[in-house]
């Protein structure tokens, strides 16, 4: 059961493995751009390259797709970034359910590991495999992998190394339960937990009062998807503004906080900040492609006037 790439990751490794996949479960095509065309999931373009057979319930609970898990008889369920089951789901098999995360659980439970890692600065992060239970990412612990987290690390490139170390995880926990050598325990109880929650509007906009590390861990966490944004007041006029690539220049300055400059050596847009600068090297503006500061600046010119909200 799984919807986006990431889940394909998972489940290509198992059917060359050539595990007995005897269904897929994945959401129900979508309808998306211009032309608002219906839009299958990652998973479901690759199920029907391999020829498997593909569920897309809209209702978990209903009594058709009840009837399809009879029908198929699966003794396992592997859930990949797919969405909360009912209990008549995840305890239908005679294995039972289980869930690869992408994070060192019980940290990061929720939506977007990933992304919430990089943003509070981790070193390191990992994938967890675990038995689903009644709550959100809180079943026993099978097994999991860990893996640095790199300065240079974006969402694209931990998503990816992710993904291969899941893979291995997967099919790790599959061969421990075919085999009976699975001693699933109890998550660890922490004082402090960090959750992972879906990204919005709101918790996407940059916050120029932070500090230039934690503005760039906060860019490095949403690029490319699904992008930091601030606002730009070019003398009155406010413009949204996709950030996409950034870097940290600790300086001591008087500079109001989000006035800004384009700095000719170094080819970037750099905003003062509390304990220095950020400096912007890729950016977009509303209709505009994705771009580096100093393509912007050759074609809009650049004043110390502007100031970033």
């Amino acid at each position: 059961m799984g919807t986006p790439e990431f889940a394909v990751g998972i489940l290509d490794p198992l059917v060359r493995a050539e595990a007995n996949v005897v269904g897929v479960v994945t959401a129900p095509d979508k309808p998306a751009g211009r032309g608002k065309k219906l839009h299958s999931s990652a998973v479901k373009q690759y199920a029907e390259q391999q020829n498997l057979e593909v569920l897309q319930p809209v209702n978990l609970k209903s009594s058709e797709f009840q009837a399809d898990l009879k029908r198929l008889a699966p003794n396992l369920i592997v859930v990949v970034a797919f969405r909360m089951l009912p209990k008549a789901v995840w305890d239908f098999p005679d294995y039972g359910t289980f869930n690869l995360h992408a994070s060192l659980l019980p940290q990061y439970r929720g939506a977007a590991p990933i992304n919430w890692a990089i943003i509070n600065g981790e070193k390191e992060t990992g994938v967890t495999t675990f038995f689903i239970d009644e709550e959100i990412d809180t079943g026993k612990i099978i097994d999991s992998r860990s893996l640095p987290i790199e300065a240079e690390d974006d969402v694209e490139s931990l998503h990816d190394k992710l993904m291969a170390l899941g893979a291995e995880l997967v099919l790790d926990t599959v061969r421990s339960i075919e085999k009976g050598q699975v001693q699933a325990k109890s998550q660890p109880q922490e004082n402090a937990l960090r959750s992972a929650p879906k990204l919005t509007k709101e918790n996407t906009k940059i916050n120029w009062n932070q500090s230039a590390e934690k503005i760039v861990d906060f860019v490095r966490g949403l690029t490319p998807f699904p992008t930091a944004w601030t606002q730009l007041d070019i003398d009155g006029k406010v413009l949204k503004v996709k950030v996409y690539k950034v870097a940290a220049k600790p300086e001591n300055h008087d500079k109001a906080i989000g006035s800004s400059f384009y700095n000719k050596e170094e080819k970037n847009i750099s905003v003062a900040v509390k304990n220095g600068y950020v400096q912007i090297h890729e950016l977009q503006l509303p209709g505009k492609k994705r771009m580096p500061s100093q393509a912007l600046v050759n074609g809009l010119g650049w004043e110390k006037t502007y100031k970033f909200l």
